[in-house]
């Protein structure tokens, strides 16, 4: 079994709802942005006609349509996302690459501040 990742980042404004105190969720509730890294990590066998277990030019041009949808947008109105968190751009990204190669295995989207999220569906 092989695991290969693609990873590529995006810039993107939000605005959050947080159950913190009123001083330090008055930040998140204004328009603010962040660059975001993703990792999306797919797995399996090497196909015995080509070696891989994904074209490469497959998963970034699949990466490319995803990253259009989400770099220099307003992530509170990107259809199908939800909340801006970093829970729901993992479960996106997924949804999105899965639609086009199954043999994705997990998303993780990063932000320079050191948070990170890892989305590993249940099989």
């Amino acid at each position: 079994m092989f695991e290969l990742s693609q990873t590529f980042s995006f810039d993107a404004a939000h605005t959050l709802k947080r159950q913190v105190s009123p001083e330090e969720a008055a930040g998140s509730r204004r328009i603010h942005g962040h660059t975001y890294t993703a990792e999306v990590m797919v797995a399996g066998e090497r196909q015995a006609e080509s070696g891989m277990v994904v074209d490469l030019a497959v998963l970034r041009a699949v990466i490319a349509d995803v990253r259009s949808q989400l770099d220099h947008h307003f992530l509170d109105e990107v259809a199908g996302l939800g909340a801006p968190t970093l829970e729901n751009l993992c479960v996106f990204i997924y949804a999105q690459v899965r639609q086009h190669l199954p043999q994705v295995t997990a998303v993780a989207v990063s932000r320079a501040a050191g948070d990170r999220c890892v989305y590993r569906p249940r099989a």
